[in-house]
């Protein structure tokens, strides 16, 4: 029985929530973007979600822990998960503290998984609704990195295959992401055959983000991560071995493979754009959360394309502070929903601050 009074609870519930908005302006720009334009409830609700959501993603994308303790630290994660599990967050704490970094060594990301009883305590103040939007798809987003991690384990580090074993991947670690986003706006309840629509579409908008990013971070997840999303039988079209994607050599089939990946990207913009026109705006949601990460996308689709060896060389393919900004700043008061589709058209030309 929770002895501790209300008003205490209240109080370190408070704590844990201020901790967890300062983390996510830690391991994700993009995500602290969103959780800035949002209102209350749906504000706390997505930052705890995608804090949830984050630490298995740490544990996954880690070459230093070995295979099989990777497999195991996540199904302890997803047992801690389990309201029927009697399991505890403390029991995964417990198994990742030999993996962990030193203190002054921990990037952000390590500092949250050190700390996820926090998350854990922050999320168990959400109402018994939201936790149930964010439970089922965060569980099967760590199911997922897991037989993925499995399915590698030989490899020492992921190496997907095809474009169908990509999309598999993508929707595992974003498509779910876009169901809890989903589950989260609907809530308050929608009529059946808009939820049916929004539920289809959810799925694009997450895969949309996540290919942007393998277009771009080449380089950075073989070299930091020892993994290589951009599919084998692509790599192997352009005369290139994914255990050399980042030789110099390589660059100009490297980059087709990029461009290609970023249009597949593209084929997900009509159904992602669709999705922003119609996800509910009540219970604290705002159209900006999810149009300035779309937007973003859109931007950085067009530097992929313009640049796409870059993505293979130890550069970052990113938009200006400048074009981050000017995206912010049209949706600073709440835009109309028709203008997604005419900045999406601008910023596919040229950068937003240039037009």
């Amino acid at each position: 029985m929770d002895t501790e009074p209300p008003s205490e609870r209240g109080a370190n519930s408070d704590a844990e929530l201020a901790w967890c908005f300062q983390a996510v302006r830690g391991v994700s720009r993009t995500f602290a973007i969103t959780i800035d334009v949002l209102e209350e409830p749906m504000k706390s609700a997505i930052c705890v979600g995608y804090l949830l959501c984050r630490i298995p993603d740490t544990v996954e994308d880690a070459g230093h822990i070995p295979a099989d303790e990777q497999v195991e630290l996540l199904n302890r994660y997803d047992r801690s998960l389990d309201p029927d599990d009697p399991a505890t967050v403390e029991s995964f704490q417990t198994a990742v503290e030999e993996w962990l970094p030193a203190p002054d060594e921990r990037n952000d990301d390590w500092e949250v998984v050190a700390n996820a009883d926090r998350v854990f305590r922050a999320f168990e103040s959400q109402p018994p609704e939201i936790r149930d939007a964010v439970r089922d798809p965060a569980r099967e987003l760590v199911s997922g990195m897991g037989m993925f991690v499995e399915r590698y384990a030989d490899e020492g580090g992921l190496r997907i295959q095809t474009p169908a074993e990509l999309e598999e991947y993508c929707h595992y670690v974003a498509g779910t992401v876009g169901e809890l986003i989903t589950n989260l706006a609907c809530r308050n309840g929608v009529n059946a055959e808009d939820e049916r629509r929004l539920y289809e579409r959810a799925e694009s908008f997450g895969r949309l983000l996540q290919l942007v990013n393998i277009a771009k971070d080449v380089h950075d997840d073989y070299h930091e991560e020892n993994n290589v999303y951009l599919p084998e039988t692509w790599l192997r079209s352009e005369g290139v071995s994914p255990e050399e994607v980042t030789h110099p050599d390589n660059e100009e089939g490297v980059a087709a493979v990029v461009r290609r990946t970023a249009d597949r990207a593209r084929s997900y913009l009509e159904d992602s754009q669709a999705y922003l026109e119609a996800v509910p705006l009540e219970g604290g949601n705002t159209l900006g959360a999810w149009a300035i990460p779309y937007l973003l996308a859109v931007g950085t689709l067009r530097e992929v394309s313009e640049r796409p060896r870059d993505a293979v060389r130890d550069r970052n393919i990113k938009i200006s502070r400048e074009e981050v900004h000017a995206v912010i700043g049209a949706f600073a008061s709440e835009a109309d929903r028709d203008a997604v589709g005419d900045i999406r058209e601008r910023i596919a030309r040229k950068p937003f601050h240039h037009v």
